[in-house]
């Protein structure tokens, strides 16, 4: 039988995302396999590095302000990055919350 899945996003354990400091991790789902949707914290002047992800991956900024493809993304802004397409690098200018679904595996990160 089917059931509704809930996640009290208050009550659950954020991770640290051990690639990227100042980063941390809130799982909510998997799409498809190896894929996530997740919320994402950065804290103000984290880099996530540039990367590529073998599936599209979607993101939404909660609250915060962070660069990314050379743009500046406020609370209220999406954006959708294809498969094997540049990704960032996603630079926190204040604290910033995500909201992200990727439809695969995660990709390989560059070093800054």
């Amino acid at each position: 039988m089917n059931k509704q899945t809930f996640v009290d996003t208050e009550a659950e354990t954020w991770f640290e995302f051990q690639p990227v400091p100042g980063t941390k991790l809130l799982p909510l789902a998997e799409p498809v396999p190896k894929g996530s949707i997740h919320r994402l914290k950065m804290i103000a002047g984290t880099v996530i590095p540039v990367h590529y992800h073998p599936c599209g991956e979607y993101v939404y900024v909660l609250n915060g302000t962070i660069e990314t493809a050379e743009r500046e993304c406020k609370a209220g802004t999406f954006w959708f990055t294809p498969a094997y397409t540049q990704n960032g690098p996603h630079k926190a200018i204040t604290s910033v919350e995500l909201i992200t679904i990727r439809l695969g595996e995660m990709g390989i990160f560059e070093e800054l």
